[in-house]
């Protein structure tokens, strides 16, 4: 089958939009979750939390900028899918990209959380302890609402994945490891998200099920921009 140099050109540059995004929003996320917001919040302790923040205003605010630019490359990675993968089945391309969209969106209603964070943080002069009780309070409140609204995002993106997935294993070029992959990660983002959200008492289970799909979850996506980055693209002009 004939490719236009048009058409080869758009998925090259696709590819190489959608590898690029992935380095980056990968090196963000590690920054942001795996860095700042691990070592910062601290899981039932207000008091401890409270003053991680405080003492580290601009730190928490390169986590939450991190975030933004992790939302941003999302946008990008939808739209970059979608071109790649529409050659292959164009139905479920759009509905990928809009899934992602959609995902992209409630990580920006999370984001919003962490910035009512930052302000309850950012200023604790003249404050009597009564006060400042009452915004840790608020403040753990902020942060729960961020981690809460998050899985039901990465749910949703479970489901994006579950159908890149799919067609990258319908695909003739895209390495069948990858599309399993992205299998793989897509069942595990659905099964823990909605664990931790429905079944948070569990948190055991949640934590083996991490461990189980940890390696798909991070080297399935980040496998495929690295493919793309590479060659994405290129192959078609031996069709």
């Amino acid at each position: 089958m004939a490719i236009s140099e048009k058409d080869l050109s758009n998925q090259r540059k696709s590819a190489l939009t959608a590898g690029i995004s992935l380095i980056i929003m990968t090196l963000a996320s590690f920054f942001s979750y795996g860095f700042v917001h691990g070592n910062l919040v601290v899981q039932g302790d207000a008091s401890v939390t409270f003053n991680n923040l405080v003492s580290s205003t601009n730190l928490f605010k390169g986590e939450i900028l991190g975030w933004i630019i992790i939302m941003i490359t999302d946008i990008l990675v939808a739209w970059a899918f979608y071109v790649f993968l529409e050659p292959i089945n164009q139905k479920l391309s759009l509905l990928g990209a809009w899934l992602r969209l959609t995902y992209s969106a409630i990580l920006g209603v999370s984001i919003l959380n962490l910035i009512v964070v930052l302000l309850l943080t950012g200023n604790t002069i003249d404050f009597s302890s009564l006060k400042i009780q009452q915004t840790q309070a608020f403040m753990m409140l902020f942060l729960d609402a961020f981690q809460w609204i998050w899985s039901m995002g990465l749910v949703v993106f479970g489901g994006h994945l579950l159908i890149v997935g799919y067609v990258a294993l319908k695909s003739d070029i895209i390495p069948k490891v990858i599309g399993i992959l992205l299998l793989l990660a897509s069942i595990g983002y659905m099964i823990i998200h909605l664990s931790k959200i429905f079944l948070p008492q569990y948190e055991g289970v949640i934590t083996i099920l991490n461990y189980v799909f940890t390696i798909p979850m991070i080297v399935g996506e980040l496998g495929f921009g690295i493919w793309l980055l590479l060659r994405g693209g290129k192959l078609h002009k031996s069709v």
